[in-house]
């Protein structure tokens, strides 16, 4: 992706005074703008209401979870900027050699178009602010997309993790952080295929699905691996690796193991001293 170079030993604006803060995301937003028109990716446009005829992975996420002293309102008011994601990207078609980018399709969340404020994880502090609580739709598109052949080109994950694991039932930055607009999710359809992203909600669940228009010949099963915890100079870090198996869905074989990524992240909380003892080399293989 071209990038602007910037001079060497030069400090983020930010670290000057923390009113530059906006102005360095200013200019990151130009810069993606320019990146955008500079790089040579066909964008996924189209929608389409009516489901494709195969499902490849579905999952779901709790829309209201009571986490650390956080205000409730944050949450009832993610809940309403959910319902906005949705209809921006529900139904979104990925058609062969195209890529879904998740900014491209939902635009800026502003107050504007009816966000409200919500739950922003940034700078290693927790606080309000419009459009919070939409990365709740990033991590399930992210989770689901690491289950089908589609290739990841652009993920974030969170650079620090505000709460203990009470309620988690998916490994560890196993999602997808997402701000406007330099902090984007992307992944290309590189099969033959045509797939779409359908994205719902009842009253307790954000749901996802990806479709394809044809059968696929294999499964995607992800897990985690070399999953610890350690202290280093009075502070806490988490540290965890993805892989997943390709299986031949006719035989159950596993064809392939690939390495996805690692996440290595500060932690705000204290780990057990049991968490801190496991060293957990592999999970789910």
């Amino acid at each position: 992706m071209f990038a602007i170079k910037k001079p060497k030993g030069l400090k983020p604006l930010s670290s000057y005074h923390p009113k530059l803060l906006g102005l360095a995301i200013w200019l990151k937003q130009q810069e993606r703008n320019v990146a955008f028109l500079l790089d040579k990716h066909t964008y996924a446009t189209q929608k389409q209401s009516h489901p494709l005829p195969y499902r490849i992975i579905k999952h779901q996420s709790t829309l209201l979870r009571k986490l650390g002293q956080s205000q409730m309102y944050l949450q009832y008011n993610k809940v309403e900027n959910l319902k906005l994601v949705v209809e921006a990207l529900n139904g979104a078609i990925i058609q062969p050699n195209e890529t879904f980018s998740y900014f491209k399709l939902l635009g800026r969340p502003s107050a504007k178009r009816g966000f409200k404020e919500g739950m922003e994880l940034s700078h290693g502090e927790v606080k309000p602010a419009i459009g919070g609580g939409i990365c709740q739709s990033s991590n399930l598109i992210y989770w689901m997309a690491l289950h089908t052949p589609l290739e990841i080109i652009e993920r974030h994950h969170h650079s620090f993790d505000p709460f203990p694991d009470e309620g988690r039932v998916l490994p560890f930055a196993s999602g997808a952080t997402v701000m406007y607009n330099y902090l984007d999710l992307r992944f290309k359809n590189t099969t033959p295929h045509t797939l779409q992203l359908l994205l719902w909600m009842d009253d307790k669940y954000l749901h996802g699905e990806f479709r394809i228009d044809g059968t696929l010949n294999q499964s995607y099963k992800v897990y985690e691996a070399n999953h610890y915890f350690e202290c280093i100079n009075g502070i806490y870090f988490r540290n965890n690796e993805l892989h997943r198996k390709i299986i031949d869905k006719t035989t159950g074989n596993k064809l392939e193991t690939q390495f996805i990524v690692r996440n290595y992240s500060q932690v705000k909380y204290i780990p057990t001293t049991e968490q801190l003892k496991s060293k957990q080399s592999t999970q789910g293989i």
